[in-house]
């Protein structure tokens, strides 16, 4: 459930809405939204374009760190 909560997070401190965010990554609303919800798990390669996005490790995406570099 980290990375649903870290998504989250990250977004809002981003004023950015979910929608912003899916075209940014190159996937779907719906695929963004149940990352978001915790219902579904991202690719390594949808991961990594999110850790990209948000300037963050990965392992700060899935909660295996606190240190966001």
């Amino acid at each position: 459930m980290k990375l649903a909560e870290r998504l989250k997070e990250l977004r809002k401190e981003r004023n950015a809405r979910q929608e912003q965010v899916a075209v940014s990554l190159d996937i779907s609303m719906s695929a963004y939204c149940h990352y978001e919800q915790g219902k579904r798990e991202p690719t390594a390669s949808v991961l990594c374009r999110m850790a990209d996005y948000y300037d963050v490790t990965t392992d700060y995406l899935l909660g295996r760190s606190d240190d966001r570099k």
